[in-house]
């Protein structure tokens, strides 16, 4: 296992600066996932980590040592990739293996070693299959156990359960966690899932255009967004932005209410975010926030998911699986006030 270490990374293609000078250390066996939309540099990030791309400036360290000028192989990395690049015509036995062909090992000691991580996989009972045999979560297993029989210092994944079906996705995901808790050592995965990065890390690194955003661990990147583009990215299905401008009396919205809160700041337009799962109806004996007309209702089984109309905007609400609402429906809605997130609407930051 080995810590981690990013400093002022630089990296252009042509005239295009892609990362734009970004900083991150990752402790020694920490689970760490960059998610973000396409194209804002998790994956060339990834790249350079593992040496296939040339660092345009700033440094990498890996265990404390400075590994810009070292090939791949001096690394002491492995990379699983998207695609489960194992060999057809190989057993599952001779594709594990194949990590370990330029190692100086004895050939008794190679096939514990292959023994080790089939067990660790569960795949024991396949070693002697073809890849053209497996599922696909069993194929990106293999993939995974070529990495690990090298008994690497870092693992690196690159999307690695973009092709599978989402039930698969859902037990690799499961598998890799547990993966990472037997074997403990340090991982740095790629995603564009915000899911998958909930699930999987101990830390969630954001990115967006070649820049980080926000670092924090699953819970504080929910609870806590540093800005809008966090508190839309982070969370299923996104948060609920309302514009609005401070008055005096506290928050006034374009839909017409007012929130009664004082903000700490200079900023006069205000963009409120509410998360759908903590916008939900209120008793006729309770305070509203908003009243609106049901446009669309989505049961996903143990609660709906609800499009409200609000004046010239709309708003997605939570209400309990057992209580369907109707199209056309009013309903009146309530959101608790540690839960409301105010953000300057010029700056998208958040204000405390």
């Amino acid at each position: 296992m080995a810590t981690v270490e990013i400093k002022g990374l630089v990296k252009t293609f042509g005239k295009t600066e892609v990362l734009h000078g970004i900083d991150l250390a990752v402790e020694d066996g920490e689970f760490v996932v960059f998610v973000g939309p396409s194209g804002c540099g998790k994956s060339t990030t990834l790249r350079l980590l593992a040496g296939l791309d040339e660092v345009t400036s700033g440094e990498i360290l890996i265990g404390g040592n400075v590994v810009n000028n070292l090939e791949p192989k001096e690394r002491n990395i492995a990379m699983v990739f998207q695609n489960y690049a194992i060999y057809p015509h190989m057993s599952v036995r001779k594709n594990i293996g194949f990590g370990l062909r330029t190692s100086k090992m004895s050939k008794a000691d190679k096939v514990t070693r292959i023994d080790e991580v089939a067990g660790l996989l569960g795949m024991t009972d396949l070693l002697d299959r073809k890849p053209g045999q497996l599922s696909g979560g069993q194929r990106q297993r293999v993939a995974i156990g070529r990495a690990m029989v090298r008994d690497p210092v870092v693992f690196l994944f690159d999307e690695p359960l973009s092709n599978l079906d989402a039930q698969l996705r859902t037990q690799m995901r499961l598998e890799i966690k547990k993966l990472h808790q037997d074997v403990g050592t340090t991982i740095v995965f790629v995603t564009h899932d915000q899911v998958e990065a909930m699930t999987l890390a101990d830390r969630i690194v954001i990115m967006e255009d070649g820049y980080i955003q926000q670092v924090g661990t699953p819970s504080e990147v929910y609870q806590n967004p540093i800005n809008m583009f966090v508190a839309q990215f982070i969370g299923a299905p996104s948060m609920n932005m309302l514009p609005g401008k401070k008055s005096d009396v506290g928050v006034v919205l374009d839909t017409g209410p007012t929130i009664p809160l004082n903000l700490n700041t200079d900023a006069s337009n205000i963009m409120v975010g509410i998360r759908p799962n903590d916008l939900t109806p209120a008793r006729d004996d309770e305070l509203a926030l908003f009243e609106g007309t049901v446009l669309i209702i989505e049961p996903l089984g143990p609660e709906t998911l609800v499009y409200v109309e609000l004046y010239d905007c709309e708003v997605l609400a939570t209400v309990p699986g057992r209580i369907v609402p109707k199209i056309g429906d009013k309903i009146r809605l309530k959101a608790p006030e540690e839960e409301i997130h105010f953000f300057n609407a010029d700056t998208g930051v958040v204000i405390q």
